[in-house]
């Protein structure tokens, strides 16, 4: 509904009080606000001010015009483009959102009170037209500042996550070496903690599942560890950098394991100085993986669980023909999770069949075809180290997306017997 004449007078009438109400809001309004005294004169006196000013002219000179109806609580795009404008600046800056919004709702009481001063007797109707148009329009202008100001932080709260994310990543991967400026905030300065998370496959789950599933790791470690844990973890698991001398507790994975809904492994290895997190990084991340190629339980790894593994996992010039021993059963991938299965349970064929869900009698067949057609006796120490060797060399194979020197010619390959292995190899 159109306001009338006597409305639109009255605005008319205020308009020379812009400049003085503005900088009365600026200097005086605001000063009372929590915070408000503490932000540079600059700030104060010229951003601030000229918000409030081209705010009061602007409901001034729309409420002004003929047909004009106030302006409702949604606004013409530029009408707000200056409110959202300062939003953005405010919270680049830092500026609290409710001493924002705060600002804005005060600037509306003092209009209103020069309003009232300016109105004459006789023109409460009018007076009352122009309080419910001003409380329409502050509604547009409060949402548009709000959602702006919420947009900016969320876009400089990504950017940080992100920068903080990619220095972390180089820290681990040697890329930033300690001492580096990208570092500083993180205060690395003496033995740190790093640790490899491994989650067993995520079920299918859309982006926000995950990011509520990572935000529970999160809290998580930071409750376990203080609020400076450093973190790069992703749906399938990740590492950390934990500063200071300090040591994971066995019931890490537990409690990982209840906030993520998923079967947690932890790989958690010292780092006596900064120059040391990128090797302890890639040493955790080695445990990992030869503890989920072992078959050894979910759960708290560390170097001596796995000390053997670790070393025969090692690559030199025999690891090709070491790897090359479970070519013949390559594509029985049955074969070679018994066989994995097998060793993991420290070769008892009960818990092995218990765990793939067969009869004892079938691990056994199954066990003697990966004997017949590999030449592996695994009933002897040197036939499970080569098996549990070729198993961890293949795997590291996969996992580097390598491939493997070309298949030997027959007559270079290995002999199918185990005998012959020993007798070539020596």
């Amino acid at each position: 509904m159109p306001l009338s004449p006597e409305a639109r007078s009255l605005a008319a009438r205020c308009e020379p009080r812009v400049n003085e109400l503005a900088r009365r809001m600026s200097r005086e309004s605001f000063e009372a606000l929590p915070g408000y005294a503490e932000l540079p004169d600059d700030v104060k006196d010229v951003e601030i001010a000229a918000t409030a000013r081209h705010g009061v002219r602007l409901f001034l000179r729309k409420v002004g015009e003929p047909g004009e109806a106030g302006g409702g609580g949604r606004g013409r795009d530029g009408d707000h483009r200056l409110f959202r404008e300062r939003a953005a600046q405010r919270a680049e800056e830092g500026m609290p959102l409710h001493l924002l919004l705060r600002t804005h709702t005060l600037g509306v009481y003092a209009l209103w009170q020069t309003l009232r001063d300016v109105a004459r007797p006789g023109e409460e109707p009018a007076l009352l037209e122009l309080v419910d148009a001003l409380l329409r329009s502050h509604t547009g202008v409060v949402g548009a500042v709000a959602e702006t100001y919420l947009d900016e932080r969320s876009a400089l709260e990504a950017e940080r996550r992100a920068q903080r994310r990619s220095s972390v990543r180089g820290l681990l991967d040697g890329m930033l070496p300690p001492g580096h400026p990208l570092l500083a905030p993180f205060r690395l300065e003496g033995p740190a903690l790093v640790l490899a998370l491994g989650l067993e496959a995520p079920p299918e789950e859309g982006p926000v599942a995950v990011r509520r599933r990572l935000r529970r790791v999160q809290s998580v470690l930071e409750h376990a560890f203080g609020a400076d844990v450093l973190t790069v973890v992703e749906a399938d698991g990740g590492r950390v950098v934990v500063p200071g001398d300090c040591e994971p507790s066995g019931d890490l994975p537990r409690l990982l394991r209840r906030a993520s809904g998923l079967r947690v492994r932890v790989a958690a290895v010292r780092a006596d100085e900064p120059g040391r997190i990128a090797e302890a990084a890639r040493t955790a991340t080695e445990i990992l993986r030869i503890a989920r190629v072992c078959g050894l339980p979910h759960g708290l790894h560390r170097l001596d669980d796995v000390l053997l593994e670790y070393h025969l996992s090692r690559r030199d010039e025999s690891s090709g023909r070491i790897a090359a021993l479970l070519d013949p059963i390559a594509t029985r991938p049955e074969l070679l999770e018994t066989l994995r299965t097998h060793l993991g349970h420290q070769q008892d064929r009960r818990a092995t069949a218990g765990t793939l869900g067969l009869h004892p009698n079938t691990v056994d067949n199954r066990l003697a075809k990966i004997a017949e057609q590999t030449g592996l006796d695994l009933s002897s120490p040197r036939g499970t180290a080569l098996a549990i060797a070729a198993l961890l060399l293949r795997d590291a194979d996969e996992a580097d997306g390598a491939d493997r020197t070309p298949a030997m010619e027959d007559e270079d390959r290995p002999l199918a017997s185990e005998s012959s292995y020993k007798a070539d190899a020596s």
